[in-house]
């Protein structure tokens, strides 16, 4: 069974995801553009990180390598498949 299918039609609370998203931490980044007559008039660029300062602090002492990178990579393209 996939992780997708293990979620699929699985209720989840909120807080959970909340909790899930506080003790990983997430990098989200994006553009907006807003435009008038195809003219540029507001362009923000956004870089969020959402995470708790306990992780941040567990992070720091322990550093994310390039095969740590390459796991978490790997489990998150199994999620969002």
């Amino acid at each position: 069974m996939s992780h997708r299918e293990q979620y699929e039609n699985k209720e989840i609370a909120l807080i959970d995801i909340l909790d899930t998203v506080l003790d990983k931490g997430v990098a989200i980044q994006g553009d907006i553009v807003i435009s008038i007559a195809g003219i540029d008039l507001v362009y923000l660029d956004l870089r969020i990180l959402v995470s708790a300062v306990e992780t941040l602090i567990a992070e720091e002492k322990d550093p994310l390598t390039s095969k740590k990178l390459k796991e978490e990579m790997e489990a998150l393209s199994h999620v969002t498949k």
